[in-house]
């Protein structure tokens, strides 16, 4: 794995793992405070994925256009 392989992996896992509080809280307490701020801890997780979907095609489109 290259260093921006191993950031980008490494700052999803950070990601995921600050939700576990309130997952925990949600799904095992029935808090429905920790369910608002989990709603609002997936639309972050969305945002992200879509960056890296984002990064990924744009460095597709870059290894397509450099083999033409």
């Amino acid at each position: 794995m290259n260093h921006l392989t191993t950031q980008r992996y490494l700052e999803l896992l950070e990601l995921c793992h600050s939700f576990e509080k309130d997952f925990v809280k949600f799904y095992e307490k029935g808090n429905k405070t920790a369910g608002i701020r989990l709603r609002k801890h997936m639309q972050t997780l969305r945002s992200f994925a879509v960056g890296i979907r984002n990064e990924v095609q744009d460095i597709n489109d870059k290894d397509t256009e450099s083999e033409k």
